[in-house]
């Protein structure tokens, strides 16, 4: 399991880090994303398992591929 929760706060790390590059509150951010701001605080914490479409959400508002988005996993 430790393994699991490692990628998903890897992911929200990297995720934290691009939105805070691009000065959004978390609030902003999850707006342009679609997604609800408690649900963009899980993933940034790592307590959620994201699903491949949110992640293609995610990576859209950022303007970068999923493939950036992932990079450093």
């Amino acid at each position: 399991m430790a393994k699991t929760a490692d990628i998903l706060e890897n992911f929200g790390q990297r995720v934290r880090s691009l939105r805070t590059a691009k000065g959004w509150s978390q609030e902003d951010f999850a707006h342009e994303c679609q997604l609800d701001r408690t649900y963009m605080g899980g993933i940034e914490r790592g307590e959620r398992n994201v699903a491949l479409r949110n992640i293609e959400r995610i990576a859209n508002a950022l303007g970068i591929s999923i493939a950036e988005l992932m990079k450093g996993l």
